[in-house]
């Protein structure tokens, strides 16, 4: 790192992640624009991404999501950690290039044939033209293994078969659409294959891609943040930021870990006022860095809160001041949907009403056909 690089505090950090993420002032650009402006969107979880857009995007609506899915401009499907999430069509073939390398669909130690390889092709191809349940893809690779008598290893069969085949289901060349065809509320759980990339794309330009991006949405951030975002080892990603150095600017956190970032990227003033706003279940700004390292958005005193590591679930959260301060849930009761806020600190009286106001327009949002809206701050 060298030495004139300059250090940046949590307040700036914090900042520039949330001018990145609309969390500052609301995107005002087309909905694709936004969300590869703010990465890929955590979506294990199907209410959660209409929260994160509507608390990003100005005059979003979840029938915008739902519509740019419609058309095929945005995809959902399994991408980074083996997880569920939301990307632009244009954008998912380096995620998936980047995901292939570190999700082996094999669940056996056998060796693999080269004929082996041919299976996820070969459903992918079934599922171009036609939605396939996962009980399809289960029926296909079946009839395949018995088509291409030892081509997997019999322990691979086995594996695979006390599984009911779901590594496949979640293979990264397979988006997620609705097995009925009508995008809405309802999770998608059927297959299709994902949109062809436009050329084949190395491993290496994939990784590079992935980093801009991640810079471009969570930046400033070190190699070992973006690692642990795409679940590789860091030392690849050090490589890539090597490569990258001369088109990055370099900065230092406050413990003097390496920061990159794109030289345009917004890095607002510190003191820069922050709305309160209310982020989505898993939301992705709660995962982008290494774990040590989310405190300039989540306040180390609040990880236990936030964080349910019992069940790996990730609560919805608000901020205040640009952190995270409480959790929220909503529920309808008698037809009235309640939204709760739940302090995890005191609320200050002068962002009290601001983030009221916010969790009313959320709750008319996400529950329009709700009798009533109703929000009540617990003690």
């Amino acid at each position: 790192m060298a030495q004139d690089a300059e250090q940046l505090s949590l307040a700036a950090l914090n900042r520039a992640l949330l001018a990145r993420q609309g969390l500052l002032e609301r995107l005002d650009v087309p909905l694709v624009e936004a969300v590869e402006a703010i990465g890929a969107l955590q979506a294990q979880h199907w209410p959660a991404p209409p929260v994160a857009l509507w608390s990003r995007v100005k005059g979003f609506a979840p029938a915008d999501l739902y519509a740019a899915l419609e058309r095929g401009d945005l995809v959902t499907g399994t991408l980074l950690r083996t997880t569920l999430h939301l990307v632009s069509a244009r954008e998912h073939a380096a995620y998936a290039a980047v995901a292939a390398e570190v999700a082996d669909w094999r669940r056996s130690k056998a060796e693999a044939s080269a004929d082996a390889r041919r299976l996820p092709a070969a459903l992918v191809a079934h599922a171009r033209r036609t939605a396939r349940t996962s009980e399809d893809v289960a029926a296909f690779a079946e009839e395949w293994v018995e088509a291409h008598p030892g081509a997997l290893h019999r322990d691979e069969v086995e594996a695979q078969r006390n599984r009911n085949w779901r590594a496949l289901v979640r293979w990264h060349g397979f988006v997620r659409v609705p097995e009925d065809g009508e995008w809405g509320t309802k999770s998608p759980a059927a297959l299709r294959a994902a949109p062809k990339p436009s050329g084949k794309l190395a491993v290496d330009a994939a990784l590079d891609e992935v980093v801009r991006r991640h810079l471009r949405a969570f930046g400033p951030a070190s190699a070992d943040d973006v690692a642990s975002w795409i679940n590789w080892r860091p030392k690849p990603v050090r490589e890539a930021f090597a490569r990258l150095e001369g088109e990055l600017a370099r900065f230092e956190d406050e413990v003097g870990r390496a920061l990159y970032d794109l030289p345009d990227a917004p890095r607002p003033d510190p003191s820069t006022p922050a709305p309160p706003r209310l982020l989505a279940p898993f939301d992705s700004i709660l995962l982008a860095y290494a774990s040590k390292h989310r405190a300039r958005i989540l306040p180390d005193a609040h990880r236990d809160s936030v964080y349910e590591r019992k069940n790996l679930r990730i609560r919805p959260s608000y901020t205040v001041d640009g952190l995270v301060a409480g959790t929220w849930d909503v529920e309808v009761k008698r037809g009235e949907a309640v939204l709760a806020l739940r302090p995890l600190e005191k609320l200050p009286r002068a962002a009290r009403a601001e983030l009221v106001d916010e969790a009313e327009r959320l709750a008319q949002a996400m529950r329009p056909d709700a009798k009533g809206h109703r929000v009540v701050v617990e003690r």
